[in-house]
Order: structure tokens, then sequence, then C-alpha cells
């Protein structure tokens, strides 16, 4: 990944003044470990008319997948061969942002000790990021750095210039210039939205991220005309960290417009009385429609195939009906943290043996699976490539068929109701798809009807009038044909 910044200087004010600023001499070319590779600062060229700063950040593939993003399943976008085919490195992210704030620390605060003077004043800078991922196009861009003072240029990335008629690709080149910007702005400028056009961090985004982005917005993103789509971005989407942020950025807006301190406005509200009731959350809400569900069908040995970090698995093992319940996971990680978070290693003998966790892809038949009384496949399905869907259909339904299976997945008819995704976008990167309801119910349909099960639909969460519940689940039962036809077939064989 590489970003030059550029200053314009005279005699007066020469442009090498940008070496006291960044903290790093022009005459030296250095070198500086982060977490996923090696950073280099150099000087391309340094006069007094004009000097210009690069950052290149070097990636550590191998170290790029062995920390991974973030914590459970799915990871990250474009992921099914991103570890062995990835064009992520070559182009800025969140992995560069992170480089800009560990490398220009001292510039990014305002601070020089050398020359005090010079953080506070504005200088002619010129930032360019030849490779930038832009999920919103060149006008995206535009929206995002041009209420910020800085003239903006902005090229598509063809696909392929050999082959113009596949268009342009979602990377663009980016030219940001200024006169009237301290290098302090601009750099907290990119540090928070190139992971916003990104669309997409490398690293699990927790609560400390809210703090990180008032600190790098103080005095340009409370007023921010995109100040919703920048939190709800720069914060993976999770909607209460957004909220959160939300909050407090109105708070400072109050402030500035009445000459106080947040902490004067903030005090003014009366404390809430505890009374009103939080929302749900829908994964609580999915968790106990599938409790009820197999509760329901009297299962007592349970499947929970693509288990993730074992939140279903947990739940189940507080309820005795389930005698035996194995979770089951293509990740290695999200086994090792469903294990950790469950505690198997200090479970007492008899609660341990109800549980098994154990690695397995769903693309393929397997013998462990055969002979259980339910399967659930919660948020699973959309997480495969379509073509593949039929095997995994084959090797739960045709090959392992227990006598319940309940499949849970998105409705994207609901999509229109969150207010923080964009139109046409995916509530996960990783979703391959995500279905209608009558698109869901025509494969749940034919599935049942292929293999032998009657199916039921249940909706998850808020069932609106117009577009439907956000979650769907369909309550498979192998029907009495079916079951007839097995045992005549063992007796048969016997």
């Amino acid at each position: 990944m590489f970003l030059t910044i550029s200053m314009r200087g005279d005699a007066a004010h020469p442009a090498t003044d940008l070496g006291y600023l960044l903290h790093k001499h022009p005459d030296k070319a250095q070198k500086f470990s982060t977490s996923y590779g090696t950073a280099h600062v150099f000087y391309p060229e340094a006069g007094d008319r004009r000097c210009t700063a690069a950052l290149l950040l070097e990636i550590d593939t191998l170290a790029l997948v062995r920390r991974g993003k973030g914590k459970g399943r799915g990871g990250a976008p474009d992921a099914a061969l991103a570890q062995y085919v990835n064009d992520r490195p070559y182009a800025a992210s969140s992995l560069l942002a992170v480089a800009l704030s560990g490398v220009f620390s001292s510039a990014m605060k305002g601070t020089c000790h050398a020359r005090p003077e010079l953080p506070g004043r504005t200088r002619p800078l010129r930032i360019e990021v030849p490779a930038l991922p832009a999920r919103g196009g060149p006008e995206l861009v535009r929206r995002l750095f041009e209420p910020l003072g800085w003239t903006v240029t902005v090229e598509p990335v063809a696909l392929d210039e050999e082959f113009p008629e596949w268009g342009d690709s979602r990377y663009v080149r980016l030219v940001l210039e200024s006169e009237a910007l301290t290098l302090a702005e601009a750099l907290r400028h990119l540090y928070v939205l190139l992971p916003v056009l990104d669309d997409a961090k490398h690293y699990w985004v927790s609560s400390d991220e809210v703090d990180k982005l008032l600190r790098a917005g103080e005095g340009w993103l409370p007023e921010h005309p995109e100040q919703k789509l920048i939190t709800s971005r720069y914060l993976s989407r999770r909607w209460s960290l957004t909220r959160q942020a939300m909050e407090r950025l109105e708070l400072v807006r109050l402030a500035e417009a009445d000459d106080s301190e947040v902490e004067e406005i903030d005090n003014a509200v009366e404390e809430e009385t505890g009374t009103e009731e939080k929302p749900t959350p829908l994964a609580v809400q999915r968790r106990e429609a599938i409790l009820a569900a197999l509760r329901d069908s009297g299962a007592g040995r349970v499947l929970d195939l693509g288990c993730g970090q074992g939140e279903l698995v947990r739940e189940l093992l507080k309820d005795v009906r389930f005698t035996e319940i194995v979770g089951v996971d293509v990740s290695v990680r999200a086994l090792t943290i469903a294990s950790r978070r469950l505690k198997l290693d200090r479970m007492g003998e008899r609660q341990a043996s109800r549980v098994q966790l154990f690695q397995g892809s769903l693309a393929y038949t397997d013998k462990r699976l055969k002979g259980y009384d339910a399967a659930v496949l919660s948020e699973v399905i959309e997480h495969l490539d379509l073509p593949r869907l039929p095997a995994l259909e084959y090797a739960v339904f045709g090959h392992a068929r227990p006598r319940t299976v309940l499949v849970t997945t998105p409705n994207v008819e609901y999509n229109v109701r969150w207010e923080t995704l964009p139109a046409g976008h995916a509530r996960h990167g990783d979703h391959r798809f995500e279905w209608t309801r009558e698109e869901f119910r025509t494969w749940a349909r034919t599935v049942a009807e292929r293999h032998g099960y009657d199916v039921e639909f249940v909706p998850v969460g808020p069932d609106d009038p117009e577009v439907g519940p956000p979650t769907q689940m369909a309550a498979f039962v192998r029907n009495t044909a079916a079951i007839k036809t097995e045992k005549e077939k063992e007796a048969k064989a016997a």
C-alpha cells in the first residue's frame, strides 16, 4: 500500500518543514514494524519549494492470515480464496490507516516540540493514494472529502485496460489538494475515511473504536453531511456502537452551538429511570425461536451445523432435555473460541459428556452426523456460494437425515428497514446471497419434496406487514411416508 504527502513552500516557509511536522528526517529512509508487516517512510523529493514524504506499507500476508479478521465465522470480504489469492494488500485500507496513526502519531496529534509553531499553520498540501477501494464509487469519495475543504480528483481504475468494455473496478486513484488545512487535520481525515471507503476493517471492532473515531473526528465529524454513513461504516455497522457514537456526536454539536462544555450538556439530561425496555437483539430472538422449535420437536440429540463460537451450544447445554449436543464448524479458529467460551476444559464430567465440538465441512457427507434427532443451520446457507448449496442439501437432508432440521437465513426484503445498511448491500460482507421470502420458500419446499420432509415457515423478529420478518426460519420434519420407506429398507437389509 502506498501514499504520498506533498507540501509546497517558499523561502520564508520552506517545504522541508514537512520533516519537522512528520518527525521524520528527509535525508533518512526509515522503517517501522506493524502487526501486519513493515512500514517504510522515505522522501522522493525534499526541497524548499516542494517536499514529498511517502509511506509504503509492505504487508506480511502470512501474518494477515494467521491473525485473521476479527472474531467468529465469516472473515473478510472476498474471503473464498483470500488466504491464497488476495488483492487487498495492494490497496489502501484500514491496514494503511493503522500504519498512518502509528508512524505519524505525533503529527496526527498536532505536536512538534522542535518547532511548536508549525502544527497550527495551514500549508499547501497534496495527498495522493494510487489505489483506493471505494465502495460507493467516485461520487461517494467526493461527498466525503469535499465538505472538509479538499479539492478532489478521483479517477476510476479499469478492471482491465486491455478490455475497456469490462468497465471500472471498485478501485480509484485519489488526489487531494488543499491550502486551508493543517497536516494534523489531513491525517485525521485519512485515518477515518480510508476504512470508511473500503467499508471493511481487518480487526475486530470493539467499544474503544468509538473513542478513536471521536478523537480523529474532532472538529469536523459532528458537522459533516455524511456523518451517519461515516460513523456506521467506521464501526463496521455495529448498531449499538453506531448509536453510541451518534449520541456523543450530537452532544458535541449541541455544546459547540451553545458555546459550552459537553459535560454541561450531558449533565442537563435527566437520568434514565431504567424502566424503558431495551429491544431484544435479533441474534437472541433467533436463538429463542430455535430453542422453542427444538423443544416442540422433542429432540434430545442435536447437531448445531456451522456452530461458530458456540452461542447456541451454550444455550442448549442449559436445558437438560438436550442430552447430546454436537457443534460442527469448518473454522478451527471458531471452534477454539467456542471451546474457550464454553470452558470445556473446566466443565464437570457429567456436563462434558453431553457436548462435543468437531471440525467438518457441510459440503461433504460425514457419517458422524447420522442418527441425530435434530440439526440446526442457523445463518449458515447464505455463506455458501449457490453452486455449493446442493452439496450441503444432500449432506444434511439426503445423508445425515435427522428427524427435524431448522434452517434460518436473512430475509433480504427486510433490509430496507436497516437505516445504516446501504441499498443493495448484504448484511454481512461474507454473505454470498440473501433471499426474499418467496425464494427461500421455493428452495425449502423443493428440498422437502426431494428428501421426504414436510416444511413449515416461522417468522423470527418483528413481522413487518410490508416486508416480513428480519429472519426467516424453515422447520423441516421427516414425513411418515419417508420414515416408513426407511424402515422397510432396513428390514429388507436385515
